[in-house]
C-alpha cells in the first residue's frame, strides 16, 4: 500500500512507508512538556503512531491548582503515517529539528495552540536496547530538545498566555520497539519479575540545557546513561559531555518518590559540579497514556475516533502500578567551582519498579526505609 510518506526520501526498508519491518511493537512517537517559570502550571502531550497495530493515539494533560486534567484521543491509523492528527489534536513540523506547532482544538473545556522553538540542536541519546530473557523489551532511538513555548492554553474558561520569555519545556522524538497495545499473551519461560529503574532530567537553565538520564538494572549497574550540557544556539555535535555522572536520590520515607536528589558530575577539566533537584509538583504520566488502564499506548478502541476527558488527583497513592511513572516538576540549582551557581527548572522523570540494590528496594513495590 502506497501512502503520502512514500513521496519523501525517508524509507528505512525495501517496503513502502506503511510498513516498518516485522515487529508488531514498532512505534513512532512525539512527546512534549511545558511549564511556567514558577512551575505552577504544567502541561504534557504525546502522539504515537503504531504502524502494525494500525492505530494512532494522542493525549494532552494539564496540571494546575492541585488537579490534573487529561484528554485522550484514538483512531485507526488507516496505514497513513503522515496524517499527524487525531480528532482535534495535531502536530505540525514548522521547521524540522527546530520549530513544532502543537494544537488541541477546544475539546471538553481544553484547548491549546502553541509553537515550540528549540534552544539548540536536539541531542541523540544512546540507543536503548533491553531484553527480558530471550524477548526484546526495548530497542529504540530518541532525540531530546529543550525549548521555549509561545501561544495560548485554555482550560475550563481560563486562558493562559505562554510567553517564550518565561515558558520553557522539553520535547522528544523516539522510534523503535517497546511494549505497546495489548500485552503478549504468551508468558516468558522462565517467568521474570518486572524490574525497571529510570531517571530522566532535562533541565532549563538561563543560557543552557542540562540533560541526564540513567537506566539501572537490579544491582544498580547502569545499562544506559548519559549527561551533557548544551549551550543555547549550539549546532549538531556541539555539546559538552559530563563525566562520572552519579545521581543520588533521597526518597520520601516509605515510598519510591524522590524527595530530593543531587547529580554529581565532572567537566572536561575534571572540575566537580553538583546539580540539586527539589520537587514542586507531581505529574502522573498515565495522564498522557503511559501505563493507563484504558488508554495505554497503542490500544485499539474500535474503528471510529474516540475522545475522552479524565480528571485525576496527582497526589493519589504512589504504590498503585499505574501511578509509578511520574514527572516531578523540579527547581534545580547548579553549584560549580569558584562559587559558580545558577538556578533552573525542569522535570525529574522517574519509573522505579522492582529491585534496586543501591535504593534498598527488594521486591516490586516496597518503599524506602
Amino acid at each position: 500500500m502506497l501512502t503520502a510518506g512514500d513521496e519523501y526520501p525517508i524509507h528505512q526498508t525495501p517496503e513502502p512507508i506503511a510498513y516498518s519491518g516485522s515487529d508488531r511493537n514498532f512505534y513512532d512517537r512525539y512527546f512534549y512538556n511545558g511549564y511556567s517559570a514558577d512551575g505552577s502550571v504544567f502541561f504534557a502531550a504525546a502522539m504515537g503512531v503504531y504502524p502494525h497495530l494500525n492505530v494512532i493515539d494522542a493525549s494532552f494533560s494539564v496540571l494546575r491548582n492541585g488537579k490534573q486534567s487529561s484528554l485522550y484521543f484514538s483512531r485507526p491509523l488507516n496505514m497513513e503515517r503522515m496524517d499527524t492528527f487525531v480528532g482535534g489534536f495535531s502536530v505540525e513540523v514548522v521547521e524540522p529539528l527546530k520549530r513544532i506547532r502543537l494544537q488541541v482544538k477546544e475539546t471538553e473545556g481544553i484547548a491549546f495552540d502553541a509553537e515550540f522553538t528549540g534552544r539548540s540542536f536536539p541531542i541523540e541519546e544512546p540507543r536503548f536496547t533491553r531484553r527480558q530473557g530471550p524477548r526484546m523489551l526495548m530497542d529504540l532511538t530518541r532525540m531530546t530538545q529543550n525549548g521555549r513555548w509561545s501561544g495560548t492554553l485554555k482550560i475550563d474558561g481560563e486562558e493562559i498566555q505562554l510567553d517564550p520569555a518565561s515558558w520553557t519545556g522539553t520535547r522528544d522524538r523516539s522510534w523503535g520497539v517497546r511494549p505497546i497495545g495489548a500485552p503478549d499473551a504468551q508468558p516468558l519461560i522462565p517467568p521474570l519479575d518486572p524490574q525497571f529503574y529510570w531517571i530522566w532530567t532535562p533541565t532549563n537553565f538561563p543560557n543552557l540545557s542540562l540533560y541526564f538520564h540513567v537506566n539501572d538494572d537490579a544491582k544498580g549497574d547502569a545499562w544506559n546513561k548519559r549527561s551533557v550540557l548544551v549551550m543555547d544556539g549550539a549546532k549538531q555535535g556541539e555539546r559538552l559531555h559530563l563525566d562520572e555522572a552519579q545521581m543520588k536520590v533521597t526518597y520520601a520515607p516509605g515510598t519510591r518518590r524522590m524527595a530530593k536528589a543531587t547529580l554529581n558530575v565532572k567537566d572536561g577539566q575534571g572540575n566537580p559540579h553538583a546539580v540539586h533537584f527539589e520537587p514542586i509538583g507531581t505529574f502522573l504520566m498515565k495522564g498522557i497514556g503511559y501505563g493507563h488502564a484504558k488508554f495505554r499506548h497503542g490500544m485499539s478502541h474500535g474503528d471510529q475516533l474516540v475522545v475522552e476527558r479524565e480528571d485525576m488527583d496527582p497526589n493519589a497513592a504512589w504504590n498503585i502500578p499505574e501511578n509509578l511513572h511520574i514527572q516531578e516538576i523540579v527547581r534545580a540549582r547548579h553549584e560549580g567551582p569558584g562559587g559558580l551557581a545558577s538556578e533552573g527548572i525542569g522535570v525529574f522523570e522517574q519509573l522505579f519498579m522492582g529491585p534496586h540494590g543501591p535504593s534498598g528496594f527488594k521486591s516490586i513495590l516496597d518503599g524506602a526505609a
